[in-house]
């Protein structure tokens, strides 16, 4: 399971080729790729405070997870005011919207496995990987902020990860069929940004990659064997 200590920040940077962080192009693509790490941020904030609601026992916990995301997003925030880049939120918060909504329905039906699964296994991974990719491109002051965003985003996803291990002998049906319901979706996100990713020289294969290595890795602390977790990954293709 990856730690604080154990966890290194993946790839090498490319110091002798990073993109043009002043070209058009860029800050076009930066505005909305940026407004989606805000956006990401603050929802996972208002997911954990959610799902502290419905583990009354376990809510404090939860609320320090939820600011350390608040935390991030001003973090991010100030990285596309360092660029001149006005975030468009519209386009992040309708990126979101299909995830947002399957998590509030779950919320209120109260169905724990499903938040989890949305929010500290499929978000957190797909977040890890994003900025592992982006690091090795990004401009010297986001790179900062984001090392030290990634390294607080595993303590989210092992978290996820323990609550889901603890309970799998009763949640493991529906978390199979969460998984199934949201897994396509993450797919589907990645194929909308592909070509800002692009501009920002981030590979869109890369970023599927390093998402599929980090959520099956997730699925396997959980306590799945391979022909489950396989199963589930197929999701993403079929």
């Amino acid at each position: 399971m990856p730690t604080l200590e154990s966890t290194e920040v993946a790839g090498t940077i490319k110091t002798d080729s990073l993109p043009d962080f002043t070209s058009a192009e860029y800050k076009d693509a930066y505005s909305r790729i940026n407004a989606i790490v805000i956006e990401g941020e603050k929802e996972a904030f208002d997911n954990y405070n959610s799902i502290g609601k419905l583990i009354p026992e376990k809510a404090e916990e939860l609320k320090k997870l939820a600011i350390m995301e608040m935390k991030h997003m001003k973090g991010f925030t100030a990285c596309g005011k360092n660029l001149g880049v006005k975030a468009d939120m519209e386009f992040a918060k309708e990126f979101f919207s299909p995830l947002h909504g399957n998590f509030h329905k779950a919320f209120e039906e109260g169905n724990i496995t499903t938040c989890f699964l949305i929010q500290a296994i499929l978000i957190e991974a797909f977040a890890i990987s994003a900025y592992h990719v982006y690091i090795k491109v990004a401009d010297p002051f986001a790179r900062k902020i984001t090392e030290n965003v990634v390294k607080d985003e595993y303590l989210h996803l092992n978290y996820g990860q323990e609550w889901l291990k603890a309970n799998l002998s009763h949640c493991k049906d529906e978390l199979m069929k969460a998984n199934k319901q949201n897994l396509p979706l993450i797919k589907s996100m990645l194929d909308q940004v592909a070509d800002d990713a692009h501009s920002l020289d981030m590979d869109k294969e890369e970023l599927m990659e390093e998402f599929m290595i980090a959520y099956q890795d997730s699925l396997m602390e959980i306590g799945l064997d391979s022909r489950e977790i396989a199963r589930m990954a197929m999701a993403a293709i079929i």
